[in-house]
């Protein structure tokens, strides 16, 4: 048979103790560490988010996204190309020139960016960048402004320098330019798709924090990890393109899918300020891996990234519609009340009634992960009863099931606090419907804010339009079964038969759950031309 070669375990030192004798001097390191980081926050996303089937978690990415075949034949080549001793890289702390060219040439000029070889940094991702220029800019006594709510990331770095951080307000354009912005000497801020909400800096505002910055003096950190997801529209210029005075520092990188633990990043800035951080950077971690930098080279070079960002694009845009349709049919109690056009989470309101961190809690229980508001407002305003969904790690065939079950959830944590068909609230009867529905027009907003326009025909047909320019536009017919007013869209509602319960009072209609009761949508009913309106007093 085979035997263990005693030998193996020569030279091996023993251990002997207790870790308990330990303890003493364990207690003492509370006094001896200088450095006190801030607590981590509350929301923590699990070791083991795959095992949820429905995780709504972004910036995670599920594995079928990821490009394992181009991947390892950029890594192939990388490793055939010897490049730590090939010569191309001189400096024991400089990057690959081969990837500076690449994202010199080809990832900045897809954002409006001229950048040369000296002004772009490589980073270990995106928290390695902020926290180089968070060490190099921030400090006792710098005001530095930035969102909120915003990245919790940033403003745990903020807050370890000691910088006196002033928070902006967000609104449906992004970060809102007050008067107390002026007083920062340093604005940080993610206008392509704000974190957390996703909403995008309007054009005008974006040319009034230029004005403002240069007025002022003020240095702009402008984070864009997110502008490659833009669904509804053309995305806005990076702000750095509109801007030529290297005032504003560009802070980007390679997708996260690529990989878990790639983390690609860059900085692009002033060549003075991009040789301090190159400094700081060899002190505290050193040089990313030249390996790593050749295979993303090669990767970006061989056509694979661009590639890879179009199937991207396509898949997560096809996510994030279908998140949004499955909020709208299922969800109809809640609304997005900052409308976005793109990235890759929905920013959602929590039933009033609800706390978001029960929700989050019992969710979690039940597969479905959710993220709270609380970690991404600071200074003194409270959390506003929002969770975040992302798309970016749970599959579209999953995401329909997922809203379905956290409505039910939410329906159940309600209890009967939900508003339900009160005996006073008298339903209107198949005639009553008969002859005030032919030839009417409904007017409501969707989940997601957009203005919606139903035409219910004579002839049974029915017309649908939905946003600000009718850019989503359904067909559908529409007919009574007794007392129940049912319709029957091609796309939207997935094409599935609805009949409903419906109450008029003026100029209001709701639509309630046969059975549950449960109040489902309502609306403002516009009559027929001919038709007088009082006639809608029931």
């Amino acid at each position: 048979g085979l035997f263990v070669n005693k030998s193996i375990l020569e030279g091996r030192v023993g251990y002997f103790g207790s870790s308990s004798a330990h303890a003493e001097m364990d207690s003492s390191w509370r006094r001896r560490i200088r450095l006190k980081l801030q607590a981590p926050p509350q929301f923590q996303v699990p070791a083991h988010w795959q095992r949820h089937p429905f995780p709504f978690i972004d910036g995670y990415f599920d594995s079928s996204l990821y490009p394992t075949a181009q991947w390892r034949e950029a890594n192939r080549m990388a490793l055939g190309s010897r490049v730590v001793n090939d010569g191309s890289v001189t400096e024991g702390n400089a990057d690959d020139p081969a990837l500076i060219e690449e994202i010199r040439t080809k990832m900045l000029p897809r954002r409006g960016i001229s950048a040369a070889a000296d002004q772009i940094l490589i980073t270990s991702g995106e928290q390695n960048a902020l926290y180089l220029l968070a060490q190099l800019l921030a400090g006792p006594g710098v005001k530095v402004a930035m969102e909120d709510p915003g990245n919790p990331q940033m403003r745990q770095l903020l807050q370890q320098s000691e910088a006196e951080v002033l928070y902006q307000p967000v609104d449906e354009n992004g970060m809102v330019i007050t008067a107390a912005l002026q007083a920062a000497e340093v604005i940080y801020l993610t206008p392509s798709h704000q974190v957390p909400t996703a909403v995008t800096m309007h054009s005008q505002r974006r040319l009034a924090l230029l004005k403002q910055a240069s007025e002022h003096d003020q240095i702009i950190i402008e984070d864009d990890f997110e502008h490659e997801h833009n669904y509804l529209g053309h995305p806005q210029p990076a702000l750095r393109s509109m801007n030529d005075d290297n005032r504003i520092i560009y802070v980007s990188g390679l997708p996260k899918m690529l990989s878990p633990g790639l983390r690609i990043g860059f900085i692009v800035a002033a060549p003075e300020l991009i040789r301090e951080a190159r400094k700081l950077r060899q002190m505290v971690i050193g040089r990313p891996s030249l390996l790593t930098q050749r295979t993303a080279a090669l990767f970006l070079s061989l056509g694979h990234y661009d590639a890879s960002m179009a199937r991207l694009h396509r898949v997560l845009g096809q996510r994030w519609d279908a998140l949004r349709q499955a909020l709208n049919h299922h969800l109809r109690g809640s609304e997005i009340t900052l409308p976005t056009s793109g990235g890759t989470a929905l920013w959602v309101e929590c039933p009033e009634l609800i706390k978001v961190a029960n929700l989050v809690g019992e969710a979690a229980r039940r597969g479905i992960l959710i993220e709270p508001d609380s970690h991404f407002y600071g200074g003194h305003r409270q959390p506003r009863n929002f969770f975040r969904m992302g798309v970016t790690s749970i599959p579209e065939d999953q995401i329909r099931e997922g809203v379905r079950q956290l409505t039910q959830l939410i329906l159940e944590l309600s209890g009967d606090r939900i508003k339900r068909l009160k005996a006073e609230d008298p339903l209107m009867s198949g005639q009553q419907l008969a002859n005030l529905l032919p030839g009417a027009t409904i007017h409501y907003k969707t989940f997601y804010g957009d203005p919606c326009t139903i035409e219910l025909h004579e002839d049974g047909r029915m017309t649908g339009r939905s946003g600000h320019a009718n850019e989503d536009c359904d067909v559908g017919r529409w007919w009574l079964e007794e007392n129940l007013y049912c319709r029957q869209w091609q796309q939207w509602g997935y094409g599935e038969t609805s009949k409903l319960l419906v109450t008029v009072k003026r100029n209001q209609i709701n639509w309630w759950r046969p059975g549950s009761l449960r109040l489902v949508d309502s609306g403002v009913l516009e009559p027929p031309r001919q038709q007088p309106v009082q006639q809608l007093d029931s």
